[in-house]
Parts: C-alpha cells; sequence; structure tokens
C-alpha cells in the first residue's frame, strides 16, 4: 500500500515537471520597441582644426634704459588704461645726465655768445681793411663752430632728457597686463634680467592662428571663394571657435589673414581667424579647434549616436528587417553631425534600426516595431 502511495506521488511530479519545462521552452512573445526609419538628406561637412590664441593687440612692456626697478604700479591680471604708469627704474643717473648736458648747453651759448661778439667787433676793421681776410674767416669759423657745438649739446640735452622719461613706464594700449616679470630691487634693461618686463594685451576680439596643409587650403579656398579672397572671406563670420571642454565659443569669426606662402619645411599655411570676446573669457595662449565648413555631402545617411553599438574598435545597429526580425549589422561611419553619425557604408535609406533599449536585444529576436522621430538634442555642426 505504500508503496503504490509512492508511485501516484513521484507520477504526480513527474506530470507537473514536464507542464512547467513545457512552458519554459516556449519563446516569449514579441516586445514593442522604438525604431527610427532611415531616410537621407544633404549635410555640410566641417573640419576643425587646431589653433592658438592671440590677443587683437599683444604689446611687449620693455625696459628702454638700464636700472634698478623701484616700483610696480599696477596689479598682475588688471585691466590697464593707456597712460596708465606700470613701472618705475631709478631715476637719480638720469636727472644728473640731464644736469650735466644742461651744463653743456650753458657752457655752448657763452662760447657762442663770445664768438658772435668777437665776429661782430671784426666786421667794421674788416670792412676798413683793417685787418686781413684770414683773421675775418677764422672768427666766423669759431662762430660757426660754437653754433654747432651748442647744437649737439641741446641734442645730448634732450638725449639725457628722453632717457630720463624712459625711467617710467607707461601702459601703451587698454588691456589685461599679465605677471611681471621682474620685481622691485632687481636690474632691468640688460641680460641676463628681462628685457621685457610684461606684456599687455588687448582682447575684446582675439586672433586665433592655425595651419592648413596644401590640400586643405585648395579645398577650402575652392568651396568659399572665387572672387577677391580676402575680401570677401573677412565679410563671412562662418568659422565656429571650440573651446578645451568642448563649449562652442558663442561669437562666430572669419578669416583676417592669409600668409603670403607655403611653408616648404611642413607644407601648411599659416592663416588668422578675428572672433568678438567682449566677455574676455577667452585668452592669449590657449589651444583652440576652429571649425569650417570645407563642403557638402549629398544623400547622406544619418542614424542618431545612441543607435549604436561600439564593439572592440567596431560600430554595429540593430536593423529590423521585413521580417520584423532583429539583425545585427556592422557600419562604418563617416562623421558626425550634430548627435547624429553620418554612415559610410553598411545602412540605405528607408532601413529601420533600433532607436531605444538596445542592451535588451539580440540577433534573431521577434520584435513589434514602433516607428519614432528623433529630435536633435544638441546644436553643434560636424566634428571631424
Amino acid at each position: 500500500m505504500k508503496i503504490n502511495f509512492t508511485l501516484i506521488i513521484l507520477f504526480v511530479f513527474f506530470v507537473v515537471s514536464c507542464n512547467k519545462k513545457d512552458k519554459s521552452s516556449q519563446a516569449p512573445p514579441p516586445q514593442n520597441i522604438k525604431v527610427y526609419q532611415i531616410s537621407t538628406e544633404t549635410v555640410p561637412i566641417y573640419k576643425d582644426f587646431v589653433g592658438q590664441v592671440y590677443g587683437e593687440k599683444d604689446i611687449p612692456i620693455r625696459a628702454r634704459v638700464d636700472g634698478y626697478l623701484e616700483n610696480v604700479h599696477f596689479k598682475e591680471g588688471s585691466l590697464i588704461k593707456k597712460g596708465q604708469i606700470l613701472y618705475t627704474i631709478d631715476s637719480k643717473p638720469f636727472q644728473e645726465a640731464v644736469v650735466a648736458q644742461q651744463s653743456m648747453v650753458s657752457q655752448a651759448e657763452t662760447i657762442l655768445a663770445q664768438a658772435q661778439n668777437d665776429l661782430k667787433m671784426l666786421k667794421p676793421l674788416a670792412e676798413m681793411n683793417a685787418i686781413s681776410k684770414r683773421e675775418m674767416d677764422i672768427a666766423q669759423s669759431k662762430k660757426d663752430a660754437a653754433a654747432s657745438s651748442l647744437k649737439a649739446a641741446k641734442a645730448g640735452l634732450k638725449l639725457a632728457e628722453i632717457d630720463l622719461g624712459y625711467s617710467k613706464i607707461y601702459a601703451p594700449i587698454d588691456g589685461i597686463i599679465g605677471k611681471t616679470l621682474a620685481r622691485e630691487g632687481e636690474y632691468v634693461g640688460r641680460a641676463p634680467n628681462p628685457v621685457i618686463l610684461n606684456t599687455i594685451s588687448k582682447i575684446k576680439s582675439i586672433r586665433v592662428q592655425f595651419f592648413l596643409s596644401e590640400a586643405e587650403y585648395l579645398r577650402f579656398m575652392d568651396k568659399v571663394l572665387h572672387t577677391d579672397r580676402l575680401k570677401e572671406l573677412k565679410k563671412q563670420n562662418n568659422l565656429e571657435l571650440i573651446l578645451t571642454d568642448g563649449t562652442v565659443h558663442k561669437y562666430k569669426g572669419h578669416i583676417d589673414f592669409i600668409d603670403r606662402n607655403i611653408d616648404p619645411t611642413t607644407g601648411t599655411i599659416l592663416m588668422q581667424a578675428s572672433f568678438p570676446n567682449p566677455d574676455r573669457l577667452i585668452r592669449p595662449g590657449q589651444f583652440t579647434h576652429v571649425r569650417a565648413m570645407v563642403g557638402r555631402k549629398e544623400d547622406a545617411i544619418l542614424i542618431p549616436q545612441q543607435t549604436v553599438r561600439e564593439v572592440q574598435g567596431q560600430n554595429f545597429v540593430y536593423v529590423v528587417d521585413e521580417s520584423d526580425m532583429i539583425e545585427n549589422r556592422h557600419i562604418n561611419i563617416l562623421t558626425t553631425y550634430k548627435d547624429f553619425f553620418i554612415v559610410k557604408d553598411g545602412l540605405k535609406s528607408g532601413e529601420r534600426i533600433v532607436l531605444e533599449n538596445i542592451q535588451k536585444l539580440r540577433s534573431k529576436m521577434s520584435v513589434i516595431p514602433e516607428v519614432s522621430q528623433y529630435q536633435s538634442k544638441v546644436d553643434n555642426n560636424i566634428n571631424n
């Protein structure tokens, strides 16, 4: 009796297990997924060029006379006004030089006055033939020499006064001043101490210098202009400035200088662009990227960047085929546009790719696709 009861229990357990196995072996029902239907459009192609920032004006402050630095009259890194005093160099030697030159001027004036008087006294005698012509010529020569000596003495005084003026150094422009390269008490104006004491930069607008290869230069110029190149470029504020943190400077710029020649050692040509900088955010010395349109791509296939998976350096998307089955597709990417990728090959117009939740999908999975629109969330341009 016990054996029969045990057999019944085993039979029931076997039936239940089989039912569970049958249920677990059944495929899950297809899930609804959002898909993006590929279309083509014409998009601009941009390229980034590494550039370095310079001020609209970068004026080095130099010591034009030698001497000990007495005072620094500004706060480093502050805004400076044109004509503001920046440095004073010990002026005592230059004041003494001025006094010495004044004395030489006075001496020369005295000698000239004496020579003029002598000449004045001899003229009546010469008219009466009371003295020889030679004596008259000597007196005239002394007067002329004294006049020349006075002129030289006055020039020496002027130079001494100029040197005295150079002992005070003033700002030549409005701008931002940097860190001083000399402190009070240092002997400046001659190596090894710095001749350039500081630099003032005017940065309400900035210059960015960058280089193009010869081929890039030809393509760039061909796309942008066909007439007066530099004149036309200055009218076109079509360049963007990309900062090191990836943000885009809110003011666009234009080309204002193209060098006269290709550098034969590098095969590149120097170009310069100007950008407004009213907030003084951009500072000289920064490295940036200048973004310029170098062409347009017709019938470009764009897909949202979020649809792409990168596996071991390869790019893949999930394509939903005509049977609503998932296919893992390898693609090649040309570049980016806003938050889209421009696909070089691997996809064609009209195909559908999975837009969301791609981590939960696998190949050969059956799905119920729902075509959805994708709105770009950024306002960038192409970053090549």
